[in-house]
């Protein structure tokens, strides 16, 4: 859900789709992950962070060969994001093409050339076991 300030008042955008929540994340999701194969993305992983993460409720990670691959990959996935109706996604790193992150609302996916993600790691550390909420005491 986008919000959208206009002098001192509030107004919320409601998305095209009618679908809402876990249903529109998985339709979101599904659309994420045909885009990512279509620009032959490497390595893909989606981790569902929903519950873990006020986020989004997944995270994808995928790889690409090189820095132009990367942008490739993301300029595609931000077409079709915007050509199937859900907005246009907030996108950072993509001037350097080394770990770019689009912020699609329900999906956040990194885009990372492979030295780069091999370095980070970050489907590692989302996609640790949950830790018991008595073991925290």
């Amino acid at each position: 859900m986008t919000t959208v300030h206009t002098k001192g008042r509030v107004s919320i955008a409601i998305p095209k789709s009618p679908e809402r929540g876990v249903d529109a994340a998985a339709r979101a999701l599904e659309l994420v992950l045909t885009s990512l194969e279509d620009s032959k993305a490497e390595d893909i992983v989606s981790i569902d962070i929903a519950g873990k993460s006020a986020l989004g409720d997944y995270m994808v990670v995928v790889s690409g060969r090189s820095s132009r691959h990367v942008v490739a990959i993301c300029e595609h996935l931000v077409s079709d994001l915007k050509d199937e109706g859900l907005g246009a996604p907030r996108v950072e790193g993509l001037e350097t093409g080394d770990w770019v992150l689009i912020d699609a609302g329900d999906i956040i996916v990194h885009v990372f050339r492979p030295e780069i993600r091999e370095f980070y790691n970050i489907e590692k550390m989302w996609a640790a076991p949950d830790i018991e909420e008595s073991r925290l005491h």
